[in-house]
């Protein structure tokens, strides 16, 4: 714990992790045994890198399980997030990537899993999704992940799925396209703008009952096929987009506009948080397992962040938790 609380408190480094715990020893010795003081930061590095990355991974889960309770229905958006600076210096091109579980009604990871380096998040998501307990949720994957495996195994899991539909699954594609061509023109759907002062966005959304005959009989039962099409007018330029997807529950298009627009905020939730407020891309370890695990504590640290109450960003909780133990000892205990 004492290596979370101090990334809790801005840690970033090794040296950094030292430096916090010599400021905040006497709340440190709250939570274990600091009889001989803070380590040295190489000795903090050679234990975070030698630390088990699958059993750090599965503390995390069953610490999500235990503190997170899933409701019927509940949006899981599945994303993958490459931590750049993890490259190896002989190897540009062997930077960790993972796989991360959104729970988007309440803003927190829970679960996430490294890709295989001779693999990509196809095989990553199955391992991932089989770690979980996703009963009764809504899991969300962008069109890389529309594979007939992964829909069986979240179908196997007792959840369901909201596929984004592409080019990969060409004949899948091809027939939502037809189905939403056929449809009346006042067919019902749900509309959303959405503005800033340099940009304004429209979306529409339709649901619509997909028909079951004409499915590849290898998909498991698909009940709805969805459309979004947006608008989005930024600086005087307007681009129009138009998306797809398929899912095995039957859903309205309210229901849709909310688990589809909710799967970005994997994006915007968590993977720019990581990225701007804990500085994840700028994060040049690369030893043993110890990018791996650092993630691992920057996403415990996210959640933890979340839990407490007050109105502050996460930036601003971050910075007076490195100054204040009282705060610090409350956001842990939160």
């Amino acid at each position: 714990i004492a290596y979370v609380v101090a990334v809790i408190g801005g840690s970033e480094g090794w040296e950094d992790i030292e430096d916090f715990g010599h400021c905040h020893l006497e709340l440190l010795k709250k939570y274990g045994d600091f009889s001989s003081g803070i380590p040295v930061h190489d000795t903090i590095a050679r234990i975070i890198c030698k630390v088990d990355p699958e059993a750090l991974q599965q503390a995390f889960i069953s610490w999500m399980q235990e503190t997170q309770q899933l409701t019927q229905g509940q949006v899981i958006a599945i994303d993958g997030k490459t931590l750049r600076g993890s490259y190896t210096r002989d190897d540009r091109q062997s930077a960790i990537h993972m796989v991360n579980a959104f729970s988007i009604a309440n803003g927190v990871v829970v679960g996430q899993l490294k890709t295989d380096a001779k693999s990509n998040e196809i095989t990553a998501i199955p391992e991932l999704l089989a770690l979980l307990d996703i009963q009764g949720a809504l899991v969300t994957i962008d069109a890389m992940g529309t594979q007939v495996d992964i829909a069986h195994t979240i179908i196997d899991k007792g959840a369901d799925f909201l596929l984004a539909v592409k080019g990969n699954q060409s004949t899948l594609h091809q027939l939502v396209k037809e189905t939403f061509a056929a449809q009346p023109y006042d067919a019902e759907n749900v509309t959303k703008i959405e503005a800033n002062r340099e940009r304004k966005e429209y979306r529409e959304y339709q649901a619509i009952e997909a028909p079951k005959e004409r499915v590849d009989a290898k998909w498991p039962t698909i009940q709805t096929f969805g459309k979004v099409t947006s608008y989005r007018v930024h600086k005087g330029k307007g681009t129009l987009h138009t998306r797809y997807y398929i899912s095995s529950a039957i859903l309205s298009a309210e229901e849709l506009a909310y688990a589809a627009r909710g799967h970005w905020a994997v994006e915007n939730q968590l993977h720019w948080v990581l990225d701007v407020t804990l500085n994840e891309d700028a994060c040049q370890i690369s030893r043993g397992d110890g990018a791996e695990n650092l993630a691992r504590l920057r996403q415990a640290t996210v959640n933890i962040l979340k839990k407490e109450t007050s109105k502050l960003s996460l930036r601003r909780k971050r910075r007076r938790a490195s100054m204040d133990s009282a705060y610090l000892d409350k956001v842990i205990n939160a």
